[in-house]
């Protein structure tokens, strides 16, 4: 039976812990050099609508280091950009490829490739979710702290694809999260009900603030993105003008936890959502975070194709 990873909750909790202890194995035998192939001869389609660097060199680099190779497909240069229905698409691609990747805007798009294909297919980034980061995100605070149990993490900013991640996340896994953002900039209000409603389970406890002070106070992790996401260029000037004071500076992190760690996912805009202080200072891993994009990608590659993922890294 083929998986998709559409949005975190495609996963559940087992799954998501299994992406953290597999991505570690991975990182360290790369390290080690003990080079790992479960996907040799295998291929990944990618499909960019949007512009991308991490993700891209991620995604190829991590399929190659599995022993695998990609098929990279820029928007504008394939059938779907002319006319062919996704379904159509999603037919042929399922005949060629091993799984699917899509960088795009529409959530609905990755739901309709997903639902019309018999490859996986997985979301690497649309306007509501970015699945792929947060899980690289979990597994760097697990490197950090060595559990998620207790975790405190605070969400600074826009209420945009990110912070709709960690709310998925938060609802699953069962730690503290809050969210601050500016009023009319809040996330998205059926991610927010159905984090809700899976913390019940969990015992997350999960709050949406609007002061930027009272999520930071005694968090183990603070968390920021760009205020003007891909698309919202024509909205820069009110965006900047509305998140006036909301940047995450030294004087912000010094509410936080003593220990506590810094992350963006990155592009980031220093002197905007980020000071340059903070983003270079001692508690950022902002740099770690972005590698770990690379090994937590593998292992989501491994569980998606592979359906004895879990019998190579137990």
């Amino acid at each position: 039976m083929k998986r998709d990873l559409r949005r975190l909750l495609d996963l559940g909790r087992e799954d998501v812990e299994w992406v953290i202890r597999a991505a570690s194995r991975l990182k360290a035998d790369r390290k080690a050099g003990r080079p790992s192939k479960p996907l040799e001869g295998m291929s990944l389609g990618m499909i960019f609508q949007k512009p991308s660097t991490r993700t891209r060199v991620s995604f190829e680099v991590g399929m190659v280091q599995l022993g695998g190779h990609t098929v990279v497909l820029a928007g504008d240069q394939i059938q779907m950009s002319r006319g062919e229905t996704v379904a159509d698409s999603a037919r042929i691609f399922s005949r060629y490829l091993d799984a699917l990747a899509i960088r795009t805007f529409a959530q609905e798009q990755v739901d309709e490739l997903a639902a019309m294909a018999d490859i996986p297919v997985i979301n690497m980034l649309t306007d509501k979710y970015h699945p792929c980061q947060v899980l690289a995100d979990l597994f760097t605070i697990y490197e950090k702290r060595g559990s998620l149990a207790g975790v405190k993490v605070a969400y600074v900013g826009d209420g945009n694809n990110m912070a709709n991640s960690w709310l998925n996340a938060a609802g699953m896994m069962g730690f503290d999260l809050r969210v601050a953002t500016p009023k009319e900039y809040e996330p998205d209000t059926e991610t927010v009900e159905s984090a809700l409603s899976h913390a019940k389970e969990s015992g997350a406890s999960i709050e949406l603030l609007d002061d930027p002070k009272k999520a930071v106070a005694s968090a183990n992790v603070i968390y920021t993105d760009t205020w003007v996401s891909m698309g919202q260029d024509e909205e820069a000037k009110k965006r900047l003008a509305d998140f006036a004071g909301w940047q995450v500076d030294q004087a912000l992190v010094s509410l936080a936890a003593e220990d506590a760690i810094v992350m963006h996912c990155l592009p980031a805009h220093r002197g905007e959502e980020i000071s340059a202080e903070v983003m270079d200072g001692s508690q950022s891993v902002v740099w770690d975070q972005a590698e770990n994009r690379l090994h937590a990608q593998k292992a989501i590659l491994i569980l998606l194709i592979r359906e004895d993922a879990k019998k190579l890294f137990l």
